[in-house]
C-alpha cells in the first residue's frame, strides 16, 4: 500500500495515467496534471445535447466492475444511475460555471454512488484533474465525504503522485500536488511522503529525494503523522533511515546536518536517526582499524605512520562532534521523554570510540533521567576504563558489583581483567586474577595464559618478578597450574640457582 489506513492505489483498479508536461495551472490555484484519455466513459454528443443510451450506460458500469470497483459500483447500482449523473458530467465538462455551482444545483439528484463516479470520471486520462479536486472540495463543505469516498480520492491522488515521479517531472510539481491536496481538505498522509521518497530512491534519483525533502520542509507542508514507534517520524528522518539501510551512514549524518544548518527544521526524530548513523559509522570505522592493525601485525601492510594516525583521530573526532551537535538539538527541541534515548545514543558513540570516561558519564546521565542501562554496558565501559587506567572512573563503576550476585560479580571482574590485558597493564591484571581466585572464581584459561605471558615480557623489572612469582604461587595453590621452577643463571660463575614454587 502506498497510503495509510489501508487505502488501495487506483492503479490496482485497472486505470492507467499519463501526465502532460508541463503541468497546467487550473482554477482555484490548483496545479494538478491535465490527463489524456485512454478508456473514458463513452458519451455521445449530438447538437450540444448530452444523451446516453441505457445499454451504453450499463456497458460503462460493467467496465468499472471489471476493474475491481465492486466496493463502489455493483450490478445492483446500475438502476440507481439516473440521467442527473450524466447531466452533471456534461455541465462540469463545459466549464461555463464553477463546479461547486453545478453540484449545488444538482445536489438532490446525485446519490453517493454517482458522486463517486464523478470523481472517477474526472480522474481518467483526458479529463481535467482539477475538477476532481473541486468536486472533492465541494463534498467536504457539504459534509458528504464518507469512508469509501475518502479512500477513492486518496487512491486517485496516490496514482497521480506516482505518475509524476515516474514521469520524471520536476520535484516542485510533486510538492505542488501535495499542497493542492491540502488546499481541498485532503491532508496528505505521511505514507504518501514515504512513497515519494522511496520511488526516487528506487529510481536512483537520490538527489531528487533530498531536494523533495527540502521542498516539503521549506514549504511547511502539513501532513498526517503516523505513530512514532512504527514509522520514521517525518520526511528527513525517513530519508536518513533509507540512507542508513544502504550503508551510507556518513551521508545520512551530513544530510540531516545540512538541512538544519540551511535554516530548515527537520523533525526531532531525524536527529536520533542521524545519531544512530554516527554510532554505526564509528563501529564500522573501529572494525576497519582492527583489521588494519591485524594486517600490520602479520606483516601484510606497514604500520600506520604519524600522519595517518592523526587523520584517523581527526575523523573520529569529527564524527563524535557531529553526534554531540545532533544530541544538543534533540535536547533543545525534543520532549523530556526522549532524553534517555539521547544519552543512550551518546553512550554507544563513546563506547565505539573507546572513550571510557565520557561513556561512564553517559551511564550516570541515563540513570538521572530514569533510563537504566543494561549491566553489560556497565561492564563494557569498565573494561574500556581499565584499558586506559582511568582509576577514578573504575572505582565508581566497581562500587556497583559489591552488592551483586556472585555470577554477576565474576562477570564484571572478567571484563575488568580483559580490559587490563587489552591495555597492556599486566601487573594490574595479575592482581585482578589473584582477587578472583581468592573470591572463589575460576578465571578463564586464555585469560590466565595472557597474563602470564604478558608478565614474562616484563620479567626483567623487579616489580614484575615479584608479581609473576606471587601469581604463579596463587595459581599453583588453586591447582590451576603445576609446580613452577624458577631459575637464575650466573654466567660469570657458571652457576644455576633453581627454586621450586
Amino acid at each position: 500500500m502506498i497510503c495509510a489506513q489501508g487505502f488501495t492505489p487506483l492503479t490496482q483498479f485497472g486505470f492507467s495515467f499519463s501526465l502532460s508536461s508541463p503541468l497546467e495551472s487550473q482554477r482555484c490555484g490548483f496545479s494538478t496534471p491535465r490527463l489524456y484519455m485512454v478508456s473514458p466513459i463513452s458519451c455521445n454528443y449530438q447538437d450540444s445535447t448530452f444523451s446516453v443510451s441505457r445499454a451504453a450506460k450499463f456497458r460503462d458500469l460493467r467496465l468499472f466492475k471489471s476493474v475491481e470497483l465492486d466496493q463502489f459500483i455493483t450490478s445492483d447500482d446500475e438502476d440507481e444511475m439516473g440521467d442527473g449523473f450524466f447531466e452533471a458530467i456534461e455541465e462540469l465538462e463545459r466549464m461555463t460555471r464553477e463546479p461547486s455551482d453545478v453540484l449545488e444545483e444538482m445536489n438532490d439528484r446525485l446519490s453517493a454512488r454517482e458522486i463517486q463516479l464523478v470523481l472517477v470520471y474526472f480522474s481518467q486520462e483526458g479529463r481535467d484533474s482539477w475538477c476532481a479536486l473541486e468536486v472533492f472540495e465541494w463534498l467536504q463543505k457539504e459534509n458528504r465525504v464518507d469512508k469509501e469516498t475518502m479512500e477513492l480520492m486518496v487512491s486517485i491522488m496516490c496514482s497521480w503522485i506516482k505518475k509524476l515521479v515516474e514521469g520524471r517531472h520536476n520535484v516542485g510539481d510533486v510538492v505542488d500536488l501535495l499542497v493542492d491536496m491540502d488546499c481541498v481538505g485532503l491532508k496528505p498522509h505521511f505514507s504518501m511522503i514515504e512513497k515519494v521518497i522511496s520511488l526516487y530512491w528506487e529510481m536512483g534519483e537520490k538527489e531528487k529525494a533530498v531536494f523533495f525533502v527540502k521542498e516539503v520542509l521549506g514549504r511547511n507542508l502539513a501532513f498526517m503523522k503516523d505513530d512514532w514507534e512504527g514509522h520514521k517520524g517525518g520526511p528527513s528522518g525517513y530519508l536518513a533511515w533509507k540512507m542508513m539501510v544502504d550503508g551510507d551512514y556518513r551521508g545520512a549524518v551530513k544530510m540531516v546536518l545540512h538541512l538544519r544548518e540551511s535554516g530548515l527544521r527537520p523533525e526531532v526524530y531525524s536527529y536520533l536517526i542521524a545519531m544512530t548513523a554516527v554510532v554505526k559509522e564509528l563501529n564500522e570505522f573501529a572494525k576497519a582499524l582492527r583489521k588494519l592493525k591485524g594486517y600490520a601485525r602479520d606483516g601484510f601492510v606497514a604500520e600506520l605512520d604519524k600522519n595517518n594516525v592523526e587523520l584517523v583521530a581527526k575523523y573520529q573526532t569529527e564524527l563524535l562532534a557531529d553526534g554531540v551537535q545532533l544530541s544538543n538539538w534533540v535536547l533543545e527541541e525534543g520532549s523530556s521523554s526522549i532524553r534517555g534515548v539521547v544519552h543512550e545514543r551518546l553512550l554507544a558513540m563513546y563506547i565505539c570510540a573507546g572513550q571510557g570516561v565520557e561513556a561512564e558519564r553517559q551511564l550516570w546521565e541515563m540513570k538521572l533521567v530514569g533510563k537504566e542501562a543494561d549491566a553489560d554496558l556497565y561492564d563494557i565501559v569498565l573494561a574500556i576504563c581499565a584499558s586506559q587506567k582511568e582509576t577514578k572512573a573504575m572505582k565508581r563503576l566497581l562500587t556497583r558489583i559489591e552488592i551483586t550476585s556472585p555470577m554477576i560479580k565474576k562477570k564484571s571482574l572478567t571484563w575488568l581483567l580483559r580490559g587490563y590485558i587489552k591495555g597492556g597493564h599486566f601487573r594490574d591484571a595479575a592482581g585482578t586474577l589473584v582477587k578472583m581466585i581468592n573470591l572463589g572464581f575460576l578465571p578463564e584459561y586464555l585469560d590466565r595464559v595472557a597474563v602470564l605471558q604478558g608478565l614474562r615480557k616484563e620479567i626483567r623489572e623487579p616489580e614484575s618478578v615479584h608479581t609473576y612469582l606471587d601469581l604463579c604461587k596463587c595459581l599453583s595453590d588453586a591447582n590451576l597450574i603445576g609446580p613452577s621452577l624458577v631459575y637464575l643463571h650466573l654466567q660469570k660463575h657458571k652457576l644455576w640457582i633453581i627454586k621450586m614454587l
